[in-house]
């Protein structure tokens, strides 16, 4: 069995594109909420939502490609091309064959999709473009990747709910540690602040009327973000052998199934996941300084995200520090669990736990340390990133320092 490191992230998020603006704006704790400005998007809602701001498509690809390119698939293409670059590697020859593009994405191409349903239904038009399917299909962003970087190994998309990108690196990990892949492009991206998707998520009533803030008291729900991260996995020995610089080790991965109910968390199964990590990882529990939760800021997820930390950890609980990035990003669905999993990874290479914003309290149930409305610098030897979907899909991966 191969050790997994990572040696390149790439971001767009609503406080960055880039991981190191994004970064910065996490441990600041300055939010990426504003009214939506997308399309049609500012006639669907009146709630905040993490939008990717000033967005130049232009700006990475020309006309041509734009024509094939979705929104969704631009940020995941973008987030790639900045993690590859981080990571040094040179996908030609024997090694594009021997790595992977796996990419986690919620809804796919949702702005093609709207777009089309509007010129049909609104404008009574009698065809749409002829790459609509290409451009709207879940595996678009997997293709576009393998495309842009010349990736020819495995590459295919991983759709889970809100737990897609916890899963594609995940798989992805899985795949180079048993050495079917020497190294994996992987992550995930969504883009669906739409007319169309702003309306479903209005209509289940979990959207916050004021601001995200998970764990806390008076807590309202959650708020759609959007974004892609993408991480560059890699066999440790490849990694040394090219003097690649090394930001983590990926140890474990869990998944579980609630089985249960769609929508509705369940603690057990948020708890096989955690463990199922830990085991993976042949970690002990008081191993774990850095809990990044999956923490939507709705009432029923926080308290049975708690609940699930408390049954895993046992007393050590109480000494996690534990804190949910969608307070300043908000709930990027497909994309969350990547963009969380690089926190994550940022928390144990720089030392700093990241805040919990907005948060005004504890709330019963939900009494763990959520590192409240300022960063911490403290040492992170290792973290657990949780992803909770719809669905009761749960994935949980868990990350250490490189210690040679």
């Amino acid at each position: 069995m191969n050790r997994v490191v990572i040696t390149g992230l790439g971001v767009v998020s609503a406080v960055g594109q880039s991981t190191k603006d994004y970064w910065d704006a996490l441990v600041a704790g300055r939010s990426g909420f504003a009214k939506a400005t997308l399309g049609t998007a500012g006639q669907a809602t009146d709630k905040l939502v993490g939008e990717v701001k000033d967005f130049d498509a232009a700006a990475h690809f020309d006309k041509s490609q734009l024509l094939l390119l979705d929104r969704v698939s631009q940020f995941a293409v973008v987030a790639a091309r900045q993690a590859v670059k981080q990571s040094g590697l040179d996908l030609q020859g024997e090694l594009a064959e021997r790595t992977a593009a796996i990419i986690g994405t919620g809804s796919g191409g949702h702005n093609t999709v709207d777009d089309g349903f509007r010129r049909l239904y609104a404008e009574n038009a009698q065809r749409l473009h002829p790459l609509t399917i290409p451009k709207a299909m879940i595996s678009a962003p997997a293709s576009q990747v393998s495309l842009h970087l010349g990736i020819k190994g495995p590459a295919f998309a991983i759709s889970s709910a809100c737990a897609s990108s916890t899963h594609a690196p995940g798989v992805a990990f899985h795949m180079v540690r048993s050495g079917s892949v020497t190294c994996a492009v992987t992550g995930g991206t969504e883009a669906s602040i739409t007319f169309g998707a702003m309306k479903g998520w209005e209509a289940m009533r979990i959207m916050s009327s004021d601001t995200c803030r998970p764990f806390s008291k008076d807590r309202k729900g959650m708020i759609i973000g959007e974004g892609a991260a993408v991480l560059v996995l890699e066999q440790l020995n490849h990694a040394k052998a090219r003097g690649a610089e090394i930001l983590a080790e990926v140890v474990g991965f869990g998944m579980s199934a609630d089985a249960k109910d769609l929508t509705a968390p369940d603690v057990g199964g948020m708890a096989r996941a955690i463990t199922g990590a830990l085991n993976d990882a042949k970690m002990t529990p008081d191993e774990i300084d850095y809990v990044n939760a999956h923490g939507t800021g709705t009432m029923a997820n926080d308290l049975a995200e708690s609940g699930a930390l408390r049954s895993s950890f046992g007393a050590h609980a109480d000494k996690l520090a534990v804190s949910s990035t969608k307070s300043v990003v908000g709930h990027a669905l497909g994309a969350a669990g990547a963009l969380e999993f690089v926190a994550a990874i940022m928390a144990i290479r720089d030392g700093v736990a990241p805040p919990t914003m907005n948060y005004l309290g504890p709330d019963q149930g939900c009494d763990l340390d959520y590192v409240p409305n300022e960063a911490r610098r403290m040492k992170v030897r290792a973290a657990i990133s949780n992803s909770f979907a719809f669905g009761g899909l749960n994935a949980v991966l868990a990350a250490r320092a490189f210690a040679g």
